[in-house]
């Protein structure tokens, strides 16, 4: 008899990272952006590396150094003295959208810092010299005085579009578009309950781990979800077009009939608790007077 050989499911990620050199937050923002090709997890678990990937990656020139730059991120201070500006420059840049967040987190006081990747931001700046000195240009100026923040706006659309590239299901994307609109919207869009249920199910997770608090959860719910009325527009119409492939695809789980077994005369329903048999408490002083009637008296 033969025995088939059987393929290497790959490392775990920790023992990838390892391999790679790569601190945890490192490692996850790889695989995020497209970095380090994964493979699924047994049972859905988490993903797996192959050891060929593994060895793309230490074969680089560079490595681990060039991996590590890659993911690099930096935030206002750090980001402005990489690209020499000022913080208060770099944050009206952020602001108009034209450095786009990979990542944020809460500091002590539950106030948001975005986090950019340096390879971007060095690109942006041999891009883009006459915005970096000078007049902020009227534009620009415009938009910073009517209150004008495209971060979150811009993470939300990075973040998604990660997502939507690493999938090809029809029900995947259009959960992952649902997930950055609220209930109503998405019910709006989604009339089914069930195509509701299976969004809910599928929807994944744009921030990794959870906040301990509830204050700051809340601060990470409103980031998000989407609040310009362009964008909410966009995902609104996205989502639509995905349910529909979705629906083509496959349609939603739906709960299986319980079949009904056949009546029997007299029977009790399953489930239904028979009624209680009531006693006449004078039903045997009553039966025995009646039997003394018909014998007789005793002589």
């Amino acid at each position: 008899m033969t025995v088939k050989a059987v393929a290497a499911p790959g490392l775990a990620p920790g023992r990838a990272l390892q391999e790679l050199d790569l601190k945890r937050g490192e490692f996850d923002l790889a695989i995020q952006l497209g970095y380090i090709r994964t493979t699924p997890g047994p049972s859905g678990g988490p993903p797996r590396i192959e050891q060929r990937e593994i060895d793309r990656l230490r074969g680089k020139e560079g490595f681990p150094g060039a991996l590590r730059e890659r993911v690099r991120t930096v935030g206002t201070v750090e980001g402005a003295r990489l690209i020499s500006i000022s913080p208060a420059r770099f944050a009206r840049l952020a602001r108009t959208g034209h450095f786009t967040p990979v990542r944020f987190y809460l500091n002590r006081y539950r106030a948001v810092v975005w986090l950019y990747l340096a390879e971007e931001l060095r690109r942006f700046a041999l891009a883009h010299p006459g915005l970096l000195s000078g007049r902020t240009p009227p534009a620009l100026r415009a938009m910073l005085d009517a209150g004008e923040d495209r971060r979150a706006r811009n993470w939300r659309g990075r973040s998604l579009g990660l997502l939507l590239r690493r999938t090809a299901d029809p029900w995947e994307r259009a959960a992952a578009i649902a997930s950055v609109l609220d209930p109503v919207t998405v019910a709006e869009v989604a009339t089914d309950p069930y195509e509701r249920s299976q969004l809910r199910e599928l929807r994944p997770e744009l921030v990794p781990g959870r906040a301990e608090s509830p204050a700051a959860r809340e601060v990470v719910e409103r980031l998000l979800l989407a609040d310009h009325p362009d964008e909410i527009l966009w995902h609104r119409v996205s989502p639509a077009e995905a349910l529909r492939e979705a629906r083509e695809l496959r349609p939603a789980p739906r709960p299986v009939p319980r079949t009904e077994s056949r009546k029997v005369p007299g029977a009790v329903p399953r489930g239904a608790r028979p009624l209680p048999v009531r006693r006449n408490p004078y039903g045997r002083a009553l039966m025995a007077r009646l039997r003394f009637r018909k014998a007789g008296p005793i002589a």
